[in-house]
């Protein structure tokens, strides 16, 4: 597949789509955008992406429709709503469905687009919009290997951090699940310590300095908690991210009846922060929440 020759389109701009929307751009992918905020739209044609109307009922010309949005509701509506992109799609072309969904959201959709001939790559990201607009962010791949040969060039330009999880579609959405899973576990337990830091009187600056270069390190609570300290809760992941994607991931445990000591803990901490006005904010704002009134 040559990447030089096909167009993309893009259905979700925000954080993520966003700037994926920009590394597609800055590699030179002609590119259709679409999202319900239309200022997000008119900022990337600035960069040389297209509008996609959503509206129209011509066929989508574009080979790949990369889904970027929030949850299995927006995919539904996206998909097969009153202006749903299924119906445009032929034979042939692909879809990238790149939201945390639960498995059985993920192969419902991709059964759904197959009944009309059209392939579903299971490729839900991780990494944060820094990372998506650089390619480093990861993508968890699940789909047949005639698919991916197909789309190889896209998926490689989306992402240097490819991790290919099977030829069965939902997959990557259950990998997914269990990273986010872990990254909740991490992000509650950084913002509990930073707040038991402040309650022993210690410097929380300083004590996050040591946690940095000991064993109770981890990505998320080192960036989060940064922040946090800063007073910077700029939204980038709103805490109804990982209140969704927990929730989705003791689910799909019990599913597989497994209960962990953690997973349910950590669910619960996410929906009571988001119950109690949190939902919105940045999901640094952990901090906040476990300590009252720290800043």
């Amino acid at each position: 597949m040559n990447p030089a020759i096909h167009s993309v389109a893009l259905i979700g701009v925000g954080n993520m789509g966003g700037a994926m929307a920009h590394n597609l751009l800055a590699q030179g992918w002609p590119l259709q955008v679409a999202d319900i905020d239309l200022d997000k739209v008119r900022n990337l044609q600035d960069f040389g992406a297209v509008p996609l109307d959503v509206n129209d009922k011509c066929a989508i010309d574009s080979v790949a429709v990369i889904v970027c949005v929030v949850d299995a509701v927006q995919c539904e509506e996206v998909l097969f709503g009153a202006h749903g992109v299924a119906a445009r799609l032929q034979p042939g072309q692909m879809v990238m469905l790149c939201p945390t969904l639960a498995p059985q959201e993920v192969e419902d959709f991709a059964e759904r687009l197959q009944a009309l001939g059209i392939d579903t790559i299971d490729a839900p990201m991780s990494g944060g919009p820094a990372r998506a607009r650089d390619g480093s962010m990861s993508l968890m791949v699940a789909c047949p290997d005639a698919v991916f040969s197909r789309f190889e060039g896209l998926i490689r330009a989306l992402s240097s951090s490819v991790f290919r999880i099977s030829e069965q579609v939902g997959d990557g959405a259950r990998t997914k699940l269990v990273n986010n899973l872990l990254a909740g576990i991490n992000l509650v337990g950084a913002a509990e310590a930073m707040v038991m830091a402040e309650k022993l009187g210690l410097d929380a600056g300083k004590t996050l300095k040591v946690i940095e270069q000991s064993s109770g390190q981890s990505w998320i609570g080192s960036d989060r908690m940064r922040r946090a300290l800063d007073g910077d809760y700029e939204p980038r992941a709103h805490v109804t991210l990982l209140e969704k994607d927990t929730r989705l991931a003791v689910q799909a445990a019990q599913d597989a009846q497994f209960s962990g000591p953690l997973g349910v803990a950590v669910r619960d901490v996410f929906r009571q922060a988001a119950a109690e006005g949190f939902a919105g904010q940045d999901d640094a704002v952990l901090y906040r929440f476990l300590g009252g009134s720290l800043k």
